[in-house]
C-alpha cells in the first residue's frame, strides 16, 4: 500500500548536489515517516553528510525537491526557511559547542537567541534537559573544556531536545568515544527520540549506533540510496553492498582503496 502524505514527514526526490566536477548526490529518494528514528549508512565520501546539510538548509540542492510536513524547503525565504528550521534539533559530530559560553547557557542557546526566553526560565529548562541526559546542576556553570568527551556529547544532546524539536538530527552521534561511552550517548538518543515522539535522521558508519538508534536503514552509495528497509532486515538484506559494509569486509563490491 503506498504512503499517504500524512504518512511522510521528510520527502527526499531526486535531489543532486555537485561541487565542481565532484557528483556527490546522484538522484537521492527517501521518506522518513513521523515518528520513525531513519538512520543513513555508507562510506567515507558517499554523500551522507552532504545529504543531512542539504535536508537542513545548510546546501541548496542542484536539482530535486525536499518537502517537509508536505510543503517544499528547498528555495525558501530566509523568515520561512527560519520557521521550518524552529522545528529542528541537531546534534552536531564534534559537539560544536561554544567554549565562552557556560555548560548551560549553550544548551539554552537558541532560548535565549532565538525564541526569546528569559534568562531565568532558559536557565531552568536548560537544567531539566541536563537531567534528561543523566547530568545534573553541578555541570551547569562548567565550561565545555571542563568536561569530558562523553560529557560534552550529552550536552549537545540536551541542547538537541531543550526546545522539543518535532525533528531531531544526529552526525556521527559516536564518533571518537569509546565503545561504553559510545552505548551510553546511543541509549540516550533513543530514549529521548522515544520520549519526545519525534521523527530522527542520523548519519554514521557505526553499527553499534545503527542496531541501538534505527527504526529504519538506508544505504548510500555514490550518490544514491541502494537499499531501504526496517534495521531488523539489516542483516539480511540480500544486498551484496550493504551485506559488505555491515559486515565490514574488504572482500564485494564496494572497492576499497588502499592508503
Amino acid at each position: 500500500m503506498s504512503k499517504t502524505d500524512s504518512d511522510i514527514k521528510i520527502s527526499i526526490r531526486d535531489v543532486h548536489k555537485s561541487f565542481g566536477s565532484n557528483h556527490v548526490l546522484q538522484g537521492v529518494d527517501l521518506d522518513v515517516c513521523p515518528g520513525r528514528s531513519m538512520v543513513v549508512i555508507g562510506g567515507s565520501g558517499t554523500g551522507k553528510s552532504v545529504l543531512l546539510k542539504c535536508i537542513l538548509g545548510l546546501i541548496t540542492p542542484d536539482s530535486g525537491s525536499i518537502i517537509i510536513d508536505g510543503k517544499p524547503v528547498t528555495h525558501l525565504s530566509e523568515r520561512k526557511r527560519a520557521k521550518v528550521m524552529a522545528k529542528f534539533g541537531m546534534l552536531f559530530q564534534g559537539g560544536a559547542l561554544f567554549d565562552s559560553l557556560s555548560v548551560w547557557e549553550n544548551v539554552a542557546f537558541r532560548l535565549l537567541y532565538a525564541d526569546g526566553v528569559g534568562r531565568k526560565a532558559a536557565k531552568q529548562r536548560a537544567e531539566a534537559a541536563l537531567n534528561q541526559v543523566n547530568l545534573g546542576a553541578e555541570v551547569m556553570n562548567l565550561s565545555p573544556a571542563e568536561l569530558s568527551g562523553g560529557m560534552q556529547k550529552r550536552v549537545g544532546l540536551a541542547r538537541a531536545i531543550v526546545a522539543k524539536p518535532e525533528i531531531l538530527f544526529f552526525d556521527e552521534p559516536t564518533t571518537g568515544l569509546d565503545p561504553i561511552t559510545a552505548d551510553v550517548i546511543d541509549n540516550l538518543i533513543r530514549r529521548q527520540v522515544t520520549a519526545l515522539g519525534a521523527t530522527a535522521v542520523s548519519i554514521t558508519h557505526d553499527m553499534g549506533s545503527v542496531r541501538k538508534i534505527a527504526d529504519d536503514v538506508a544505504m548510500i552509495h555514490e550518490g544514491k540510496i541502494i537499499w531501504r528497509g526496517p534495521v531488523k532486515d539489516v542483516d539480511n538484506s540480500g544486498n551484496d553492498y550493504v551485506q559488505q559494509f555491515v559486515t565490514g569486509s574488504e572482500d564485494g563490491p564496494i572497492k576499497v582503496l588502499a592508503r
